[in-house]
């Protein structure tokens, strides 16, 4: 074995800016953030050949002294901290002292500062470990940090990155995203000597959120309800997609924690409960969620990059954040289901021709059984015309048509019923002929680990041998309907873990024991799935996430016969 020896100061400097300085990106972020936390209202960032060439960064802050040039390229050189206990209150973006000296070591660099007041500005250059002698320079108040030949010295790490155009969009990815949180803050964007984009200081949240988002998807972005965070220790406001608006990744569920860009997945967990029964199985919500805490409750020296931080009452702020989103989408549920009846109201109920004759009487529905009586329906309820390829059920009040579907809106209407029935201990009904199935080995170990959350929705299964099981009684109101088990099974497997384990098997549950799509309804049937509809707590989606019903309005009609 080699003997021990301590490294050189650069090779020990190269090491520690290959855990800061990844790609061109990273030396953006960290310039910016200085420029934020010296509080300027301006910053233009240049790039040339995607940041491979050249990275310039511009302020308006507050400068650096001309003697503090050479000390704020030395590693583990910093304003923000004096002692250790003041990494347990962290109030800047930057606080490690390591940015400047590791973007040193794979560059070069020139520092350009001057402060309010000054008549002369100063300049020092750096490369490597090498750090040169601070000169007057003319400037104007701020900081100019110029960044050359990016890892010309550590080629192998070139190798790695993209094409320019590849990591000039990731620089403009992020700081398009960053600029979220700072709507004071002008940011210009500058590639080969060409403005891309100015964002300027605004009110407006909007004007940046399509900057980020698309004009589109900004417009289909829900203002957060604040009522969910209200047991913070701190603030949780921001945007998020309205249900049907989603993306097949989680790339754009942006989370700021105390004004710091992170790429966590700290509250991704939060995201996928609070959308449980809105989104898509599969599909990902997007927006923003600005997270303020105070600073001894987070702490961010836990990554190089400081792209991660832990927080002391974690939680705490998963609950706030989980019941914030899912308030906000029941809250807008409930706006776009009246929305879709229409203002003026609806006309009575109507089972055809005749219908409205004392005489004509009803038969008993499937829906009849679930907890709650007619008389708690909202009085005003459409008119239900046929139904549609077995699948979709027709509606109509004389101005606008509705499009339920049959599956979905059955499934809300019985999960519901479902988790009121849990919440009141309803006992379960028996079946007068049970059920008998039998599983494979690993389909019935599945099934022994929910039978508790199935019997306590109201399922009650028994084991009947080896692998073999048997069916005995069923929610209240679901009667002798076949129950899909296998297919029950199965769907279970595809469901986010991150949803309560008995909200998932629940909908589930529903989802087996409901009309299906190709099942002929009789006439009053369909009016009942309509009037229950009406009554749930969210009618417009089932709990897997898919809409229940399209509402289609006459000018709609009108575009598709080239009226208007």
């Amino acid at each position: 074995m080699p003997s021990i020896r301590v490294l050189d100061v650069e090779t020990v400097g190269q090491i520690a800016a290959g855990e800061i300085i990844e790609r061109p990106a990273s030396v953006v972020k960290e310039l910016v953030e200085n420029a934020v936390d010296a509080g300027a209202t301006r910053v233009t960032v240049s790039l040339q050949r995607g940041g491979l060439d050249l990275i310039e960064v511009v302020d308006d802050g507050s400068g650096i002294p001309a003697e503090d040039l050479p000390v704020a390229l030395r590693a583990h050189a910093t304003s923000k901290l004096r002692i250790a206990a003041d990494l347990e209150r962290v109030s800047t973006l930057g606080f490690r002292g390591e940015g400047l000296a590791s973007i040193a070591a794979v560059s070069r660099i020139e520092i350009v500062s001057r402060r309010a007041g000054e008549e002369l500005g100063a300049r020092v250059a750096a490369a490597g470990d090498a750090i040169g002698e601070p000169e007057p320079a003319a400037a104007p108040p701020g900081t100019r940090v110029s960044v050359r030949g990016l890892f010309e010295n550590v080629p192998v790490r070139r190798e790695y990155l993209r094409s320019p155009g590849a990591e000039f969009n990731r620089v403009s990815g992020w700081l398009a995203a960053f600029s979220l949180a700072y709507p004071a803050v002008t940011f210009t964007l500058r590639h080969d000597g060409k403005d891309v984009w100015v964002m300027p200081a605004t009110a407006e949240p909007h004007e940046r959120l399509a900057m980020v988002f698309g004009r589109d998807a900004a417009k289909a972005l829900l203002p957060l309800a604040p009522a969910g965070a209200a047991a913070l220790d701190g603030s949780l406001t921001g945007f998020i997609s309205e249900p049907g608006s989603d993306r097949a990744d989680r790339r754009l569920q942006l989370l700021f924690v105390n004004g710091r860009l992170l790429r966590s997945t700290l509250l991704s967990g939060a995201w996928t409960a609070g959308y449980s029964t809105f989104s898509m199985i599969g599909r990902h919500a997007y927006g923003v969620l600005f997270l303020e805490l105070p600073p001894d409750h987070v702490d961010p020296n836990v990554h190089p990059t400081k792209s991660d931080v832990r927080l002391r009452f974690g939680a705490t702020v998963f609950d706030a954040a989980k019941r914030a989103i899912a308030g906000t989408l029941r809250a807008h549920a409930a706006e776009r289901f009246t929305e879709s009846l229409g203002p003026g109201g609806l006309p009575p109920v109507s089972f055809g021709p005749g219908a409205d004759d004392p005489g004509v009487q009803r038969e008993q529905s499937f829906f009849d059984g679930f907890e709650g009586d007619a008389e708690d329906v909202p009085a005003r309820r459409l008119r239900v015309l046929t139904q549609l390829n077995r699948t979709y059920v027709l509606a109509g009040d004389g101005e606008m048509l509705l499009l339920v579907d049959q599956h979905a809106a059955h499934e809300r209407i019985a999960y519901e019923a479902i988790v009121e029935n849990a919440k009141r201990k309803a006992p379960s009904e028996p079946l007068l002929v049970p059920q008998t199935v039998e599983l494979d080995a690993v389909a019935a170990a599945a099934l022994d680990r929910v039978l508790g959350a199935m019997r306590e929705g109201g399922l009650d299964i028994e084991n009947f041998g080896d692998r073999t099981y048997r069916i005995v009684a069923t929610p209240a109101g679901f009667g002798a309907r076949p129950f899909d088990l296998r297919g029950f099974l199965a769907d279970l497997t595809d469901v986010p873990k991150q949803r309560d384990v008995r909200e998932r098997i629940w909908a589930s549950l529903a989802c087996h024991s409901v009309t299906v799509a190709g099942e002929r309804l009789e006439l009053e049937e369909m009016t009942t799935l309509v009037d229950r509809l009406q009554a749930c707590a969210n009618p417009m989606h089932c709990p897997h996430g898919r809409p229940t019903m399209v509402a289609i309005r006459p000018e709609e009609i009108a575009r598709m016969f080239k009226r208007v």
